[in-house]
């Protein structure tokens, strides 16, 4: 049970787009859609998770001088398998979130879990917080992602929820709706973070 915590950190305490807002880049550029959110996530997760193993299994092996390259090719190569695949067989996804997939490689978030926490901690405790933090980032921009699309476009995982004619909010699609979105919605978190007290 107290290892619980590792993995819900990145979901509520600690999570990396509301709380410690990290990796705004792909969280404002890619969320015009949620299915793009959904996949850039688990992109994202999958490369935490990994690395965060791999990186917390050869820790006493890799000199402080190198460390952060060497955190760079271990990420990277995690990075380079996502890609691949999902040129593969997620074609549509993979052009919809473009240049965002290679760039996970310098995300901050994956970077920061790697030198933070990965190279201090035991492999199943590095694990679990990689699981935490990367569903936690998957849920934000899930959420970010399904606001935008429902405003801007009417539907949610193309799915119509209203009429072609209806009228939507265009500025939800575009960049300026990304800030509002993501601004709003930092707000309501650290308000509720407040009253609940976590």
């Amino acid at each position: 049970m107290a290892n619980l915590k590792y993995f819900t950190n990145g979901l509520l305490k600690e999570n990396p787009t509301f709380v410690l807002v990290l990796g705004t880049c792909p969280t404002l550029a890619v969320t015009t859609a949620a299915t793009n959110g959904i996949g850039m996530g688990a992109a994202t997760t999958f490369v935490l998770v990994c690395s965060n193993l791999i990186i917390s299994l050869l820790k006493n092996l890799i000199p402080d001088k190198v460390r952060i390259a060497a955190f760079i090719v271990v990420i990277a190569t995690f990075v380079t398998i996502v890609d691949l695949v999902m040129k593969a067989y997620t074609p549509d996804l993979y052009k919809a979130l473009g240049i965002f997939i290679p760039l996970i490689v310098v995300n901050c978030i994956i970077l920061g879990r790697a030198e933070a926490f990965a190279q201090k901690n035991r492999v199943w405790h590095s694990v679990l917080d990689g699981l935490g933090m990367g569903i936690g980032f998957t849920l934000a921009i899930t959420l970010l992602a399904s606001i935008r699309e429902i405003l801007g476009n009417g539907s949610i995982f193309n799915f119509r929820l209203m009429s072609e004619n209806a009228s939507t909010i265009l500025i939800f699609i575009l960049p300026p709706g990304a800030f509002v979105t993501y601004g709003l919605l930092i707000a309501i978190v650290n308000k509720l973070k407040a009253k609940l007290s976590f």
